[in-house]
């Protein structure tokens, strides 16, 4: 059976997009895999399906790389988002996911600006093992006396983060290493999305991101929203950031009104083909 897909990508973070609106989608962990690998396979960060809502535009349900199924994902709202507002010739749409629903609307240049809602800062929320003020958690890595970092922020945009702040942005090996370390660390009993970011100014982050379930991508959109909320809530920047990822540039709002984030950001479509599965 072959079923057509969109190759797309928001700020370097790419996907294999099936429209499921009218024939379902339900691939194995095994398929989801073998379409994510990067050497065998179409190769993506994360595998999308287009399925019907009843209370929304569509809904969208996330694979990671690993075969796993996930909450949401900020960068695929947009590309999704994207082709919705495409196919109906709307400017605004609502997408449902497994974190909640979203709105997605049309920017300038190409832009799509995604509402993520509030996010969620109590411990049970992200969630973490034991209660503590997730505006710096009780974590670090390395030796306990004299640790690489430590006490991070957690946030959780409909999917869990912790973000450790930096003097600079860690190489590739150091994501790598700490990403790993703690993406299934005991404290986070649903694993966890590992953001490293370096505060250049009150408006600007650098920010590299280990995804759960993915490893080491060019962007995360969740990611950039749980960076802007955690520096934010620490006083290291205003509630509005420009952040740049390995993969480009997004605009994070933590609006002091509604309380809700709004990441805006680039959308590219890479191909079109047909997937065997």
């Amino acid at each position: 059976m072959t079923r057509p897909f969109v190759k797309m990508n928001g700020a370097g973070n790419d996907f294999v997009v099936v429209n499921a609106l009218e024939t379902p989608f339900a691939p194995t962990a095994d398929q989801v895999r073998a379409i994510a690998n990067r050497e065998t396979g179409e190769g993506c960060d994360q595998l999308i399906a287009i399925e019907p809502s009843g209370t929304a535009d569509a809904f969208m349900r996330v694979w990671n790389a690993d075969g796993g199924q996930v909450e949401t994902c900020g960068n695929a709202l947009r590309c999704v988002g994207w082709m919705l507002m495409q196919s109906t010739g709307k400017d605004r749409v609502t997408i449902d996911t497994l974190g909640g629903q979203t709105t997605a609307t049309r920017g300038d240049d190409g832009q799509v600006t995604v509402d993520m809602g509030a996010p969620r800062l109590d411990w049970t929320q992200i969630p973490i093992d034991e209660e503590m003020d997730t505006r710096g958690i009780e974590l670090q890595i390395g030796p306990i006396d004299d640790p690489v970092l430590h006490t991070p922020g957690a946030v959780s945009m409909g999917n869990p983060h912790v973000v450790f702040f930096m003097d600079h942005a860690p190489d590739d090996g150091f994501v790598r290493g700490s990403g790993s370390l703690i993406e299934h660390h005991p404290r986070f009993p649903e694993g966890v999305n590992v953001g490293f970011a370096h505060v250049l100014s009150r408006d600007h982050i650098r920010l590299r991101v280990w995804e759960r379930g993915a490893g080491l991508t060019k962007a995360c959109g969740t990611g950039a929203c749980a960076a802007l909320v955690a520096s934010a809530r620490r006083n290291l920047t205003d509630r509005q950031a420009t952040i740049d990822v390995d993969g480009g540039r997004l605009s994070i709002l933590w609006d002091d009104t509604t309380d809700h984030v709004f990441m805006t950001g680039p959308v590219e479509v890479e191909r079109t083909g047909m997937l065997a599965v």
